[in-house]
């Protein structure tokens, strides 16, 4: 049976879902959300045997529906392949007396391949299944990780190009090297001087804006996105909950049918709303934990049901959470008011003209399954450390963040439940960060000379991203103020 996605702000936008990737954002400014989601059809004691790619393919065939078997499996096989240096692709890790799922085995050492390393065999898939003649133009605005990965999964793919936004000295520097050292004839790099908020909101609005699509279709070309607002992104992050309870199965941690809890680093709400649609689909999750850092605008959200993103700006030791814009919360506004489209319509709507929106209390009571804290630079200082002297194994700043949070909900609580924390990054992104808690007196050197350090004193694996990186050159240096973003997109593709 077809499953059709249908935009949060106009239930009469319906498309298919190889026609919602390609278009990443629906025409009317919202996002694109499946018609229903189907229940998981395996036992969770079937589910425990299988692959992590035998267990994607599962879970896709439910929410993409237009896509043939043999185009998801060839998609899968493609993306979760050598570029990940392990089998496991996540594995599952306990350390401490929690579980934690190590996303960052792929080409960019962070979460953000999981799904980006799909993505584009999804949307070259999408593009032939609908005729589309045009070249795609991915637009994307990225917190220090996503840019990467896309650029990494886009770079040289026929028929495609990728203008990636990010903000310039709000990233690390493994991050930002990462991104200017990117290969490929249809990759460009823009630095802005802003934040991350600035460079999403920069690139939603040209989205929006008809006059330029125009543009780009008297040249042959139309935008898409690799954000987590493109529902192709979305999509394949719910695998990895599932794969996750499956881990805790073959580890003797739960029981098949058995609760547990699952804790997310959460700036722009996709990585937590892919663990809330698995709970949907009928995964055993008792509570999902929100964990923030001082840029804590969900986490107040959750307390208050004021959504207020008009507040101080933080830059942080966890520069991927430094966000006060959570686009992907817009899908779970659509569900609890009840899939009402002008309900959500008018808030989103209260946002960007006010700054803030109050959801009801009947809305706000279907938000029990969330727990939200924050965690303060400090304390993010003293997780780090305090897991390396227990058990020598390192963590990085987000995934440090969320562990705090589970610790202090633990604490208040007494509830022991299995946790699984999704660890979104490898430390050696975050090197000055994570050494300036374990070993405050190596901090000489630049950040790829702290690489090597971290390596010394915790004798985790680097990624190869990281250890390839000191020796490329730089290859984009492009620098905009936000108001110049739309004409430098048309200046790179001559327009």
């Amino acid at each position: 049976m077809e499953l059709t996605y249908k935009s949060t702000r106009d239930g009469s936008i319906r498309v298919t879902s190889s026609q919602a990737i390609l278009q990443g954002l629906a025409p009317d400014g919202g996002l694109f959300v499946p018609e229903r989601l189907p229940a998981f059809p395996l036992s969770f004691e079937e589910m425990a045997q299988k692959s992590y790619q035998e267990l994607a393919f599962e879970l896709m065939r439910l929410l993409l529906t237009d896509f043939t078997e043999e185009e998801l499996r060839d998609a899968i096989q493609k993306a979760y392949d050598e570029k990940f240096d392990t089998a496991l692709i996540a594995p599952l890790v306990k350390k401490d007396g929690v579980y934690y799922l190590e996303l960052y085995h792929g080409a960019t050492a962070a979460f953000k391949d999981m799904a980006l390393s799909i993505l584009p065999h999804l949307m070259t898939i999408a593009a032939k299944k609908n005729q589309i003649q045009d070249e795609i133009v991915i637009l994307t605005a990225t917190s220090g990780d996503t840019g990467k990965a896309a650029m990494a999964g886009f770079a040289d793919v026929p028929g495609t190009k990728i203008i990636v936004f990010y903000p310039k000295g709000g990233v690390s520097m493994i991050q930002e090297k990462q991104m200017l050292t990117q290969r490929g004839a249809n990759v460009h790099v823009v630095g802005i001087r802003g934040n991350f908020d600035d460079a999403q909101t920069g690139v939603k609005k040209i989205f929006g804006d008809a006059g330029v699509r125009e543009k780009l279709a008297s040249c042959g070309l139309r935008f898409s996105s690799a954000n987590s607002i493109n529902i192709g992104r979305l999509v394949p992050q719910i695998v990895y909950y599932f794969y996750a309870y499956g881990q805790l199965i073959r580890q003797n941690a739960v029981k098949a049918g058995d609760p547990f809890h699952i804790t997310v680093p959460t700036g722009n709400f996709g990585n937590i709303l892919a663990a809330y649609y698995a709970r949907e689909m009928g995964l055993p999750v008792e509570k999902l934990l929100c964990a923030s850092n001082e840029n804590k605008v969900l986490v107040d959200f959750f307390s208050s049901g004021l959504y207020d993103r008009k507040r101080e700006f933080i830059l942080t030791s966890s520069p991927s959470m430094d966000i006060l814009i959570s686009s992907n919360l817009e899908r779970l506004i659509y569900k609890i008011a009840g899939e009402d489209c002008e309900v959500t319509r008018a808030l989103m709507a209260d946002l960007q003209s006010k700054g803030e929106y109050q959801i009801t209390p009947e809305m706000k009571r279907k938000l029990d399954v969330f727990y939200g804290n924050f965690a303060s630079q400090e304390e993010t200082k003293e997780e780090i450390a305090a897991l390396f002297r227990k058990e020598g194994y390192v963590i990085d700043t987000h995934t440090a963040v969320a562990s705090r949070v589970y610790r202090t909900y633990r604490e208040k609580t007494g509830d022991h439940l299995p946790v699984v924390i999704a660890s979104t990054a490898s430390p050696y992104k975050f090197a000055r960060a994570v050494l300036s808690a374990i070993a405050p007196d190596r901090l000489s050197g630049n950040d790829l000379d702290l690489c090597r350090t971290l390596f010394e004193i915790s004798g985790q694996k680097v990624p190869r991203t990281v250890e390839e990186i000191s020796s490329l050159p730089n290859l984009h240096d492009t620098v905009v103020d936000v108001p110049e973003m739309e004409g430098e997109i048309l200046r790179w593709l001559g327009i």
